[in-house]
């Protein structure tokens, strides 16, 4: 999701549950999931976006089966009164309906004439295909970061088995998402994550597993983004990172970067690889935010050989993330992960660059680790135990 380099961990065995049946993946064999309604996810995409009179909207987009989507949203766009720019292809591919004056002009511009040009955009939607990889959804970001616009990313994607694969989006996830998306309490979400953000000023935060995890820190003063789907423009002008102008859909995470000074003990990872080499009993200490020991069964040298090539960001502390959303929690039938690890209880620790949420480490590179079965503790209070959301 991010232009950096990602790999994906998972740690520990499965303990979540899911407490709605309507949201597990598993259907019976006589019960076929239906094609996404496009029409209700439109609907709910512009309800989120909340568009004001005048607003200029860019679809950024790869030709394929969401193309039914783009109409929805164009026509939704126009009935608020907005102004439709347009929808950019990623791809060779670029329907001659796509195109509009705006579109055919910017991809006539070189780099810079283009993120100068861009600057046009309120809001941009982000549809499965593109990533932060592609020029125009970089340089929309860039122009998030220098505090102009916003954006909804509505991947439709990162759903991961426990053995840490990406899975391919099925027509039961298909339908799992769409549940989410159209389902979600976003009043409850956004209300549960306001709750956490409010007793975790002041207080020190405390993650640890089975598997010999203990690491705190500290948040201070530093934005913590709530990813509740608040995607209008108020709720931009409140950004204070681009984290903050992002907007993902379906929603769930709270997400931090500590204050990097206040990050000590021990995280133990699963055994996974590490420039190109598994690794097995991999364990880091951290004092003040950086590594100072690392110790591993099999692999040492491929971790040292990783952390070397990433530079200062490769022995840092990045970020930790914990995901809120009921409906996007670990399926307790054939277990999963949805949408990167923002269903209740799932932890994320993250290695690497954490300017984008307003830390102060640089350098581009980025490790996710996702942890299912993680208790965390703000002060004295459990927040999760064992993997579930208990607060």
């Amino acid at each position: 999701m991010r232009p950096f380099y990602l790999i994906i961990l998972l740690y520990g065995l499965f303990m979540a549950s899911c407490d709605r049946k309507k949201t597990e993946v598993t259907q019976t064999s006589d019960e076929k999931p239906s094609h996404p309604d496009w029409s209700r996810i439109g609907a709910l995409l512009l309800e989120r976006m909340d568009l004001q009179a005048g607003e200029k909207v860019l679809l950024v987009a790869t030709p394929g089966r969401f193309d039914p989507l783009i109409e929805v949203l164009k026509t939704g766009v126009l009935s608020n009164k907005a102004e439709y720019l347009g929808t950019i292809s990623v791809s060779d591919s670029r329907p001659d309906h796509w195109n509009t004056d705006f579109t055919v002009r910017a991809l006539q511009l070189e780099r810079d004439s283009l993120k100068a040009y861009l600057r046009a955009v309120d809001l941009g939607i982000m549809l499965p295909g593109p990533t932060s990889g592609d020029l125009v959804y970089k340089l929309i970001q860039e122009n998030l970061t220098e505090g102009r616009g916003r954006t909804i990313h509505f991947h439709w994607s990162g759903a991961y088995g426990l053995n840490g694969q990406p899975l391919k989006v099925t027509p039961e996830i298909d339908q799992f998402y769409q549940t989410t998306l159209l389902e979600t309490d976003y009043g409850s979400l956004a209300e549960s994550q306001r709750t956490f953000e409010e007793n975790v000023r002041g207080q020190v935060v405390t993650v640890t597993t089975p598997g010999g995890t203990n690491v705190s820190f500290s948040v201070g003063d530093r934005p913590v983004t709530r990813q509740d789907g608040d995607a209008s423009a108020v709720r931009a002008s409140q950004a204070l990172n681009l984290i903050d102008r992002e907007v993902e859909l379906p929603a769930g995470a709270i997400r931090v970067a500590p204050l990097e000074e206040t990050v000590g003990g021990v995280i133990v990872f699963p055994d996974a690889e590490w420039e190109g080499e598994l690794v097995t009993g991999l364990r880091l200490t951290f004092d003040k935010g950086k590594v100072v020991d690392i110790q591993a069964e099999k692999g040492l040298e491929a971790v040292k050989r990783e952390m070397e090539i990433a530079g200062e960001a490769g022995r840092s502390f990045r970020e930790f993330a914990l995901g809120f959303n009921p409906m996007l929690a670990i399926p307790s039938t054939d277990p999963w992960i949805p949408y990167y690890g923002y269903g209740a209880g799932v932890v994320r620790l993250s290695l690497g660059d954490n300017t984008e949420l307003g830390g102060k480490v640089t350098g581009g590179y980025v490790r996710w680790n996702f942890f299912t079965d993680a208790t965390v503790k703000v002060g004295k209070e459990v927040w999760v135990q064992d993997g579930k959301l208990v607060r």
